[in-house]
C-alpha cells in the first residue's frame, strides 16, 4: 500500500484522504523510507535552514495555550518592546555569516502598529543593502496595507502558522479564529508574499487532526511547512502535556510529505528535546529546520546543524 500510493504521487496524483489514513497503520520504517524517496524526487537533495530573532517578546493578548509569551498566563519569559533596528540588522547579518538561508523576525502580540510596521520595513531595506539573506516575518495578524509594504521593503514569505485542524483549534486558542488565519493567508496570495503554514503536533491533537492540518494546508497551496514538537512550557495549560514518541513525530513528518510532496517541510521548534535533534526526522521526509536558539528556548547551532546535514548527504544553501 505504501509503493502503490507513492508510485501514484510519483506519477503526478495526489493521495486522496482515505488513502492518508491508512499510513496511520502502516510499518514505519517502510513508510519513511517511501516519504524520502518522495522527498528526493520532488525536491532533490536541498536541504533549507532559517534562522529566527525574538524581535519582540511577551505581553500577547492572545491565548494560545502552548504559548510562553501570553499575557493570560504565569510564566517566566522576557518581556520587551519591539528591537533597535540596529539590533534586528546585526542579528540578520551574523546569521547570514553562519550560514543561514532564511532570516525570520518574530513579534509577539495580535499584531503591529503603523509605527512598528515602519521601522521594520526600515530595518529590512537595510538588511538588503547589506545581504542576500532571504526575509521572513512572523507578525500576527496584519493587514493587506501592512504586508504590502512589509514586501515592498524587502520581505519575501510571511509565516501565519494554522497550528492544528480547524475542528481542534478552538481547544487551542479562543482569542482568534481559524478564519482570521485563513483570511491573513488570502491577503498574502494578493500581495505576492510566499506563505509559511504549518502547526504544532503534540497539542492533544489526534493524527486525524494532523492529516486535516496538512490537507488544509495542501488546498491553500502552501510550499513552506514548520512542524513544530510541542515544548511544555511551565505556567501554561499544556505545561503537563506528555513528550511526543519520536516514533509518531517522524510518522507525522512523513504523512506530511506524501500529502505535500513537492513542500519545504521544515522541522522547527522543539526538536532540541530529542536525542537525536532531529536526524532521523530528516530521513522521514524533511528537508528544512530552524536552527540556532528559537523564541523562548534554546535550539540547535548552526554548525552542528551543517555537519549532521552534510554527512546525510543533504546539500545547503547559503546567501
Amino acid at each position: 500500500m505504501v509503493r502503490e500510493l507513492k508510485n501514484k504521487i510519483m506519477a503526478g496524483g495526489s493521495a486522496l484522504r482515505e488513502e492518508l489514513l491508512e499510513l496511520f497503520s502502516a510499518d514505519l520504517e517502510e513508510l519513511c523510507r517511501a516519504a524520502e524517496e518522495l522527498r528526493e524526487h520532488f525536491c532533490g537533495k536541498a536541504f533549507h535552514i532559517c534562522t529566527v530573532l525574538n524581535a519582540k517578546s511577551g505581553a500577547c493578548t492572545e491565548n494560545c495555550k502552548y504559548c510562553a509569551q501570553s499575557l493570560h498566563y504565569r510564566t517566566r519569559v522576557d518581556s520587551y518592546p519591539l528591537k533597535a533596528e540596529s539590533e534586528i540588522l546585526e542579528e540578520a547579518l551574523e546569521n547570514a555569516r553562519q550560514g543561514a538561508e532564511r532570516f525570520s523576525v518574530v513579534t509577539s502580540g495580535r499584531g503591529l502598529t503603523e509605527e512598528e510596521v515602519e521601522r521594520l520595513c526600515n530595518v529590512f531595506r537595510q538588511i538588503r543593502r547589506q545581504s542576500s539573506i532571504g526575509l521572513c516575518a512572523s507578525l500576527g495578524l496584519l493587514t493587506p496595507s501592512q504586508l504590502h509594504r512589509l514586501k515592498e521593503a524587502g520581505l519575501t514569505r510571511y509565516h501565519n502558522n494554522l497550528e492544528t485542524s480547524r475542528r481542534f483549534f478552538p481547544q487551542v486558542c479562543t482569542t482568534h479564529s481559524y478564519d482570521d488565519k485563513i483570511r491573513v493567508m488570502e491577503a498574502l496570495r494578493q500581495t505576492g508574499l510566499e506563505i509559511c503554514s504549518g502547526g504544532i503536533i503534540g497539542l492533544g491533537e489526534s493524527m486525524e487532526d494532523r492529516l486535516d492540518l496538512a490537507l488544509e494546508l495542501r488546498r491553500q497551496g502552501v510550499l513552506y511547512i514548520p512542524v513544530n514538537i510541542l515544548n511544555p512550557i511551565p505556567g501554561t495549560p499544556l505545561e503537563h502535556n506528555p513528550p511526543l514518541p519520536l516514533e509518531e513525530i517522524r510518522r507525522t513528518v512523513a504523512l506530511f510529505r506524501f500529502t505535500l510532496p513537492q513542500a519545504t517541510i521544515c522541522l522547527a521548534g522543539g526538536r532540541s528535546l530529542l536525542a537525536d535533534h532531529g536526524r532521523s526526522i530528516f530521513q522521514s521526509g524533511a528537508n528544512a529546520a530552524i536552527s540556532g536558539n528559537l523564541l523562548t528556548t534554546c535550539g540547535i547551532d548552526i554548525e552542528d546543524d551543517l555537519k549532521t546535514l552534510s554527512e546525510l548527504g543533504f546539500e545547503t544553501k547559503t546567501p
